[in-house]
């Protein structure tokens, strides 16, 4: 991959909502080739979708959020993939990486709308595959950053007044 393709595509991870002209000004490349360019990496699936952060707690969002981590047993001649095909069926599942080391195979991010929602999901859906040998379920309380972008906003320090 070229810088340019490079730079292109690290300005529109950070910002969805640029457009080719901005684009254009960060990286002196003309417009009509910004344009070009994403609509080539659209069509080769480097670029999968354009994402909006959104802090829910600001709106009383109606949903909590937990990382559940799982170990499996493989399939023979499946590896993970198998797993993790039906796993990423689920629409309540917003995420979900292989990882490395011994604890834990696969964790996935769950969006419920309370914390019994994601609890029985995960106990009927998830624990019950045949490949599912443990899980653990970690509840978020509070995000302060969310695909580098920070979503709490920091009080100012307000000294306290004094009196004599």
């Amino acid at each position: 991959m070229d810088k340019q393709t490079q730079d292109v595509l690290e300005i529109l991870e950070q910002n969805a909502k640029a457009t080719p002209e901005e684009i254009s000004e960060l990286t002196r490349i003309p417009p009509a080739e910004v344009r070009e360019m994403i609509r080539t990496l659209e069509a080769a699936g480097v670029i999968r979708s354009y994402k909006t952060i959104v802090d829910w707690d600001l709106v009383e969002g109606p949903y909590v959020y937990a990382f559940v981590q799982l170990k499996v047993s493989l399939e023979r001649g499946h590896g993970y993939q198998k797993l993790a095909d039906r796993i990423c069926k689920f629409t309540e599942v917003r995420s979900l990486r292989l990882l490395s080391g011994e604890d834990y195979d696969l964790e996935f991010m769950i969006q419920g709308k309370s914390m019994k929602d994601v609890a029985f999901f995960v106990a009927d859906k998830i624990a019950t595959l045949d490949q599912v040998q443990n899980t653990s379920t970690h509840f978020i309380l509070k995000t302060y950053k969310e695909d580098g972008v920070i979503v709490e906003e920091k009080e100012e320090f307000k000294r306290l007044q004094v009196s004599p």
